[in-house]
């Protein structure tokens, strides 16, 4: 079972909107490489997993897919607060959707020069599941062989061309919005480029002969070098709710990238941050509910949480 914390797994920083950041950060998101292919070729891989004697390794890939659910999260809202309203767009939120914005400006037509159009024509100014060219995410990027040692090799190489492809998203924005997320990803990518790493090597595999993590140099990057300084490359979560995942039997002792530091595999989940829904955006129609029809949805989401206290407790 899965359950769902409403906090963002890292804060989201402030910033203008960029829809040009935006759309580069789509291949973060859904490219061949980016966390829609993660999250799902993880999951996939510790669901099929087979052999009962190897479960700390399904339980680490579980774990790590689990995560990659979040970074989904993550990164797609990054993307829908950058596109988040035209910088050239001032006008008032109860204006009516027919009017033009201050000074004669089309709340829209920065769709017309800048991004993906699909952001503004499609998604109401949200993230989609495509790459910066705008490929659909397809499921055969998904690569589960069904042999632990193929699956590992794999997914090791999967992070280290992700992690190089987050640094160069980095080098393309300054925007604080998509850097903070950008730093974030860049540094769990080589958690986890370390935890696929050490458990090739406890499979006697000398994955460092034949398939090198490439040398980014992310450090130089402010909010990287702060995040690493923190450790946070050598922290695996179990996201284990029932204290039964077996990935610190793999996920421990001296770091796979040589930094001087000891991995951690005991921590179930990061404090996480607050999270908050985006304001409506009247030019898009979204989210298009009348006054009577946003009574009944809020009554019903307190039935709902009113059943949840019931079933599970109040949550705290």
């Amino acid at each position: 079972m899965y359950f769902h914390l409403q906090q963002w797994i890292n804060e989201i920083a402030e910033d203008e909107p960029d829809p040009a950041a935006a759309n580069a950060l789509q291949e973060g998101l859904g490219g061949q490489f980016g966390e829609m292919r993660t999250m799902m070729q993880y999951l996939f891989q510790s669901i099929n997993f087979r052999g009962p004697s190897g479960k700390p390794y399904r339980d680490l890939i579980q774990g790590i897919g689990t995560e990659e659910i979040s970074h989904v999260e993550l990164i797609g809202t990054t993307i829908s607060r950058l596109l988040d309203g035209s910088p050239a767009y001032q006008g008032s939120s109860t204006d009516p959707v027919d009017q033009p914005g201050a000074g004669g400006a089309t709340p829209l037509s920065i769709a017309m020069s800048e991004s993906n159009i699909h952001h503004y024509l499609v998604g109401a100014q949200g993230a989609l599941p495509v790459d910066a060219a705008g490929n659909p995410w397809s499921g055969s990027y998904v690569y589960n062989s069904g042999n632990l040692v193929l699956d590992l090799l794999y997914n090791l190489m999967l992070e280290s061309t992700g992690r190089l492809q987050k640094c160069r998203l980095y080098e393309m924005t300054s925007n604080k919005t998509a850097r903070s997320t950008i730093s974030y990803l860049i540094v769990r990518d080589q958690a986890h480029e370390n935890a696929f790493a050490r458990a090739l090597e406890t499979l006697g595999v000398n994955w460092q002969t034949a398939l090198p993590i490439p040398k980014t140099n992310g450090e130089q990057f402010p909010e990287v070098k702060e995040l690493v300084e923190r450790g946070l490359q050598s922290v695996q979560y179990t996201f284990d709710l029932g204290n039964q995942s077996e990935a610190g039997r793999i996920f421990q002792g001296a770091s796979p990238s040589n930094d001087g530091t000891d991995l951690d595999g005991s921590r179930q989940a990061p404090a996480g941050a607050p999270s908050f829904i985006a304001p409506e955006r009247f030019e898009e129609f979204s989210p298009g509910t009348d006054a009577e029809l946003r009574k009944l949805i809020e009554a019903t989401a307190e039935m709902e949480m009113a059943d949840i206290d019931l079933t599970f407790g109040a949550m705290k």
